[in-house]
């Protein structure tokens, strides 16, 4: 009778334990469940924070890109971004070749960048050296 008695607690016990800490048996969403789930992928990307588009003339850009990354080291940090059109096609990508520790944010211009006639907007995604493409992006009007 006793290994029941303890097994019965034990379950209990889990129970209130997943109760308390926002969890559900039934595989549902708790108020907690998408905040922290938000703030696991938040560290897997970098945040692009400004973008400035200067011309060059002829529909070629300057891009100037600040990124925020958390986690910036030898091993890991934000290693470029790229430039979308309107339909999310990729009008250009910028590699970055080493982390900015000492340096966050930090702001690297990408040169001479051709973005098509017609494309008025432009959205701007930063890349993590682990996880790829993610995080906050910036979408940003091309001066005519």
């Amino acid at each position: 009778m006793a290994a029941p008695l303890l097994l019965s607690r034990l379950l209990a016990a889990a129970l209130a334990v997943m109760l308390m800490t926002g969890c559900s048996l039934l595989g549902g969403t708790s108020e907690r469940g998408p905040a922290s789930s938000d703030a696991r992928t938040a560290d897997r990307f970098p945040d692009v924070l400004a973008v400035e588009l200067r011309s060059r003339g002829e529909r070629r850009y300057d891009v100037a890109v600040t990124l925020s990354s958390p986690y910036d080291s030898a091993q890991r940090y934000a290693d470029g971004w790229r430039v979308l059109g309107p339909a999310g096609d990729e009008l250009g990508v910028h590699d970055l070749l080493h982390d900015h520790a000492s340096e966050q944010p930090f702001t690297r211009t990408q040169f001479d960048l051709l973005i098509p006639v017609g494309v008025e907007q432009v959205t701007v995604e930063g890349r993590d050296l682990v996880y790829g493409f993610g995080g906050r992006t910036l979408t940003v009007d091309v001066p005519a």
